[in-house]
C-alpha cells in the first residue's frame, strides 16, 4: 500500500481525468465521432414529440386516418434511426477503448518493472494488482459510457429546454425551476462520493492482497491449521468493504431519488397548468402533448446525471490511483550511448576502466546505505564499507543475522542505491553505467529462489539474452541440476507458479544455473547452497569452483563449506567491515568469526546467544582498527585490513 502518512495530492475530478488525454489522443477522432453520432441520435428522440404534436393537431383533429398512419410511419423511421445511430456509436468506441486499456496496462506493467525495490517494499502486491485490473476496467467503462453521455445528455437537456421554451415559455420556466437545487445537490454528492469511492477502491486492494497471500501461502495455512483465522481476517476486510459499498449505495440512492422526484414534481405542476390552459383555450391539445412528451424524454438525461457523476468520480479516483504508480520515481536508466570522462576515456566501451581500475575488479569506497523510509536519526544499515575484491577473486561475506550482508550484495546490481560512497566495477562508478550494461556484467542468485510460470529452460535462460542450448546445458551441469532431464518434458517442463512443483533444493539449483548461464564477469551469490543436502552441496561446490575461477564473486556464506569456496573472507558486524582475511587467518585472529563458524550457542566469554560486540566504532571513524590497519588520508580504498602476506591464490586456502 502507499505510505500511510502521505496524502495524495487533491485535484478536482476534471483535472484528474484530463490526465488521460495522452492515452485518448490517438483515438480522439473515433471518440468525437461517436459522441457526435450519439448527440444526433438523442436529438432525433426530441423530434418525436414534434411529430406527435403534428398528429394530434392535424390528422387526429381532422379525423384523417391516412395522416395518422403516415405519422406512425414517421415515428417508426425515427425510432429505427435512433437505435441504429446508438449501435454505430457503440461500434465506434469498442475497439479503440480496448486498445487504450491495453496500452495503459502495458505502461503500468513496464513502470512496475522499472520502479526500485524500495517502492515494491512499501506497496502491497494486491494494491498494484487492483490498479492494473479493476481500476483500468473502470477507466475503460468511463471512456465508453459516462464521458460520452455527460456530453450527450448535457446537449440533449439544452436542446430539449430550448424546444420547451419555444412551445410555451411559461410552462418551460416551471420545468427550469428545479435546476438550482439539483445543481447544489450534485455538487454536494460529488464531494462526498469522492471520499467513499477512494476508500472502497483502496479496500479492494487490501482484499486482493489477502487473497493473493492466502493462495501463495496455502501450505503454511494448511500446515498450521490457520483456516479459521485467515477466514476471519478475510471476513473482517470483506465486512469493511461491504460497509463502504453500502455507504456508496446510500449516497447514490439519495441523489437518484432527488434527481427523479424533483423533476417529476415539476412535470406534474406543468401538466396541471397546461391542462388548465387547454381548457381555457389558450393552448392546443397537440402542443400540450408535445410539451409533455419532450419533458418526459428529458427525464432520463436528467435522472442519469447522478449515476454518471458517480461513475465519473469513481473513474477519477481510479485515474488518481493509476498515476500514483506512474508518477513514482523510477530507476535512472542512464541509457546514454557514451559519456566522456575527464581523462578522455569513453564509458561506452565496456572494458574501459575509470581511474585506472583493473578489468574484473570490484571496489566499495566509503559505501553507506539507509532505507528511504527509515526514521530520521536511525542508524544506517551499512556505514563506511571499504572493500576491494581483486579480479578473479571470490570474497565471502560472513556476519550475524542483520549485519547487512544481503543489503550489501543488493547494492552491486543496484537493486538498492547507495546513500553514501560509491561502488566501482572495472574502475567505473556503477551509477554512471547504463543499467542494461550493469546487468550484463553482474549476475545474481538469491537465497530465496524465484521461478516463474514458465518452462525450466525459459527460467534458466532469463539469466542471459540470446543464450543457446549449449549454454543452458552447461549452466544446468554447473548447478548440478541435471534432474531436469528426468522431468516429464525435460527442460520444456512447466514448473508452475513460484516453482512450487519443485523442491526447495531443486529451485535453488535452477536459480544458480540462471546466475551462471551468461558467464558474467561479476557474480553475486546470496547463500546459494542453503537448501541443498550435503551430497548435492559437495557436487555443486566442485562445479562452482570452476565457475568462480573465471569470475569475480561475492558470496554470502553462513557455513564453513560455503566459506571454503572463497579466497578471502570479509566479516560484517553491525553494518561495518570488522575484518578481512583468509578463512584460517580469521579463525585464528578473530573471536567473532570463530564463534560464527563454530555454531556455538553463546559467544566466547558471554552468556547471551549473540555475536560478541565489535570494537568500539563511530560513524566517523568506522570500526576500531590498529594504526597499521588504518588507511592514510586520501589513500585509495584499502583492501579492508588484508594481512600483509602475499596475495592468496585461487583455492590455496581450501
Amino acid at each position: 500500500m502507499p505510505e500511510k502518512n502521505v496524502e495524495p495530492e487533491k485535484r478536482s475530478a476534471t483535472r484528474t481525468l484530463l490526465r488521460l488525454w495522452p492515452y485518448v489522443k490517438p483515438v480522439r477522432v473515433r471518440l468525437f465521432s461517436a459522441a457526435a453520432v450519439a448527440i444526433v441520435a438523442s436529438c432525433i428522440g426530441l423530434v418525436i414529440p414534434l411529430v406527435l404534436k403534428w398528429i394530434v393537431d392535424g390528422p387526429v383533429a381532422d379525423r384523417d386516418p391516412g395522416g395518422v398512419w403516415l405519422g406512425a410511419l414517421y415515428l417508426l423511421l425515427l425510432g429505427i434511426a435512433e437505435a441504429g445511430l446508438f449501435g454505430v456509436r457503440r461500434w465506434l468506441v469498442a475497439r479503440p477503448l480496448a486498445g487504450v486499456e491495453a496500452t495503459m496496462r502495458a505502461d503500468l506493467y513496464r513502470r512496475l518493472q522499472r520502479l526500485p525495490i524500495a517502492f515494491h517494499d512499501r506497496w502491497a502486491s494486491g494494491q498494484l494488482l487492483s490498479r492494473g485490473t479493476t481500476d483500468l476496467m473502470l477507466l475503460r467503462l468511463f471512456l465508453a459510457f459516462p464521458l460520452t453521455f455527460l456530453l450527450v445528455n448535457g446537449t440533449t437537456i439544452l436542446v430539449g429546454f430550448g424546444i420547451l421554451l419555444s412551445q410555451r415559455w411559461t410552462l418551460g420556466l416551471v420545468l427550469l425551476a428545479p435546476m438550482v437545487p439539483l445543481v447544489f445537490l450534485c455538487s454536494l454528492f460529488q464531494t462526498k462520493y469522492a471520499d467513499v469511492a477512494r476508500r472502497a477502491q483502496d479496500q479492494v486492494g487490501d482484499l486482493t492482497t489477502v487473497v493473493e497471500e492466502s493462495v501463495l501461502g496455502i501450505r503454511i495455512i494448511k500446515g498450521f491449521g490457520r483456516h479459521r483465522s485467515q477466514a476471519l481476517a478475510f471476513r473482517a476486510l470483506s465486512e469493511r468493504l461491504r460497509a463502504t459499498e453500502l455507504g456508496k449505495a446510500r449516497l447514490l440512492a439519495g441523489i437518484w431519488a432527488s434527481m427523479t422526484m424533483i423533476p417529476e414534481l415539476a412535470i406534474g405542476a406543468a401538466l396541471v397548468l397546461g391542462t388548465v390552459q387547454v381548457a381555457d383555450g389558450g393552448l392546443s391539445a397537440g402542443t400540450l402533448v408535445a410539451f409533455l412528451s419532450t419533458a418526459l424524454a428529458l427525464r432520463w438525461p436528467i435522472e442519469s446525471i447522478g449515476f454518471l457523476l458517480a461513475m465519473s468520480q469513481e473513474s477519477a479516483t481510479a485515474t488518481e490511483r493509476y498515476f500514483e504508480v506512474m508518477d513514482a520515481t523510477e530507476e535512472d536508466g542512464r541509457e546514454e550511448d557514451a559519456t566522456v570522462v575527464p581523462d578522455g576515456g569513453d564509458r561506452s566501451r565496456p572494458d574501459a576502466p575509470d581511474r585506472g581500475g583493473a578489468v574484473g575488479e570490484l571496489v566499495f569506497e566509503g559505501v553507506g546505505f539507509r532505507y528511504p523510509d527509515a526514521e530520521a536519526g536511525a542508524a544506517p544499515v551499512l556505514a563506511r564499507i571499504d572493500l576491494r575484491v581483486r579480479p578473479g577473486e571470490t570474497m565471502a561475506l560472513v556476519g550475524a543475522t542483520g549485519s547487512g550482508k544481503t543489503t550489501l550484495t543488493a547494492l552491486v546490481p543496484r537493486l538498492h542505491e547507495v546513500t553514501a560512497g560509491r561502488i566501482l566495477l572495472d574502475g567505473t562508478d556503477i551509477t554512471t553505467m547504463p543499467r542494461e550494461r550493469l546487468r550484463e556484467l553482474v549476475s545474481v542468485a538469491f537465497e530465496e529462489p524465484t521461478l516463474f510460470s514458465a518452462s525450466v529452460g525459459e527460467n534458466v535462460l532469463m539469466g542471459a539474452d540470446g543464450a543457446q542450448e549449449d549454454e543452458l546445458r552447461r549452466a544446468l551441469s554447473v548447478a548440478q541440476a541435471d534432474f531436469v532431464h528426468d522431468l516429464p518434458e525435460g527442460v520444456g517442463t512447466q514448473v508452475g507458479e513460484q516453482g512450487l512443483s519443485l523442491s526447495g533444493g531443486q529451485r535453488q539449483r535452477l536459480a544458480l544455473a540462471r546466475a551462471v548461464v551468461g558467464r558474467p564477469r561479476f557474480l553475486v551469490l546470496d547463500d546459494p547452497l542453503s537448501a541443498l543436502d550435503v551430497h548435492t552441496e559437495a557436487l555443486v561446490e566442485a562445479a562452482l569452483r570452476r565457475v568462480l575461477a573465471q569470475t569475480t564473486a561475492i558470496v554470502v556464506a553462513h557455513r564453513p563449506s560455503t566459506v571454503m569456496l572463497a579466497d578471502r573472507v570479509a566479516l560484517l558486524s553491525r553494518g561495518r567491515i570488522a575484518a578481512v582475511g583468509t578463512h584460517q587467518e580469521l579463525l585464528r585472529d578473530n573471536a567473532e568469526y570463530a564463534w560464527l563458524m563454530s555454531g556455538a550457542e553463546t559467544a566466547p566469554g558471554t552468556d547471551r546467544p549473540s555475536a560478541p560486540d565489535p570494537a568500539p566504532s563511530s560513524p566517523e571513524t568506522g570500526p576500531a582498527a590498529s594504526a597499521e590497519d588504518r588507511p592514510a588520508p586520501g589513500a585509495p580504498a584499502p583492501e579492508a585490513h588484508t594481512p600483509a602476506s602475499a596475495p592468496v591464490e585461487k583455492g590455496s586456502t581450501r
